[in-house]
């Protein structure tokens, strides 16, 4: 009779279990929607519109992007957010898609609970550069000179509550200096005050300042992750040069609604891998300065959820206002 029950389970599990694994299979029948809640031409833009378009033709199903910038990505988010769970609404979002959880106050979804990670692509080195004529060669120097002259140093960020801003934030609180913060609307401004000397430091992704390092128009003096960068092999990371145990490695990943079947996220995860294992892809990707860098749908959600954590800590630290 115990076998009988066990087997009837097994029978009852597995018919449930059906109807989920014909749909992953047959995904998709119609064109999916691709939010990407941030301007045409930018890193997330890039980074989507690569990976979809493999696989689209692996798939042989049309991802249609649709851009919908404003508010830090959190504008174009809410659609995603109210979208059915049926995998023909998918996202592409940065680190940004967390940190708005601690930047406005009255959201219309969670950033958590509303959504699935779908994978990550690829992460977003920074680095922090300070202007040649700051006499700091180092971080050890770079510290010192900070804790010798507090309230002195500007850094700029790409605006209050960004990537950048919380990563030097962080860099703050754990070497115990005071430098001021200057937010700017946007990456680029903030990178053109470093180089101009209006501000003395910023945290950068590195895409955004190739041009300047070339041109030694900004001094590197360490790298925001914990391994050196391929690109530049010669600037330590800023643990090893100063502040050990940091590390801030900002990525952009693939988001779904929340619910939507298992079967259908494995199938897209498992392309996206396909996808960045294409050499012209991984060499667009490293053009923008990204590192493609998968990691399938688990392991990411277990990642938004540690990092949602330690960007409220960071946020508490950094002061940041709800807006």
């Amino acid at each position: 009779m115990t076998t009988l029950v066990r087997c009837s389970a097994l029978v009852f599990a597995a018919l449930l279990l059906a109807p989920a694994l014909v749909l992953g299979q047959a995904y998709p029948t119609k064109p999916v929607r691709v939010v990407i809640p941030w301007p045409a031409g930018g890193s997330n833009d890039i980074v989507g519109r690569i990976v979809f378009d493999r696989v689209s033709q692996a798939l042989g199903e049309r991802f249609v992007i649709d851009n919908r910038p404003g508010a830090a990505g959190s504008i174009g988010t809410v659609p995603v957010a109210k979208a059915p769970p049926d995998g023909y609404t998918l996202m592409v979002q940065s680190t940004t898609h967390l940190v708005n959880a601690y930047v406005y106050k009255d959201l219309p979804f969670d950033v958590v609970k509303d959504f699935a990670g779908v994978g990550m692509l690829a992460s977003q080195p920074g680095m922090l550069v300070v202007h040649p004529s700051l006499p700091a060669s180092t971080v050890k120097e770079f510290i010192a000179l900070a804790k010798r002259r507090p309230g002195e140093i500007l850094y700029s960020s790409p605006g209050n509550g960004s990537a950048p801003h919380l990563s030097m934030a962080l860099f703050i609180s754990m070497a115990g200096i005071k430098i001021v913060h200057v937010p700017y609307k946007g990456g680029p401004p903030s990178v053109a005050a470093a180089t101009s000397g209006e501000t003395q430091a910023t945290i950068a992704t590195v895409g955004t300042i190739v041009s300047q390092l070339k041109a030694k128009r900004l001094r590197p003096l360490g790298a925001t992750t914990r391994q050196r960068l391929r690109q530049f092999p010669d600037v330590p990371t800023i643990s090893e040069s100063g502040l050990p145990g940091y590390e801030r490695s900002p990525w952009i990943g693939i988001f779904a609604p929340a619910g939507v079947p298992k079967p259908i996220l494995d199938k897209l995860s498992a392309e996206f891998k396909k996808a960045l294992g294409i050499p012209e892809v991984a060499k667009v990707l490293s053009a923008q300065g990204l590192d493609p860098r998968y990691m399938p749908s688990g392991e990411f959600t277990a990642l938004l959820r540690k990092e949602y954590e330690e960007y409220g800590r960071i946020a508490k630290v950094a002061g940041l206002r709800v807006e």
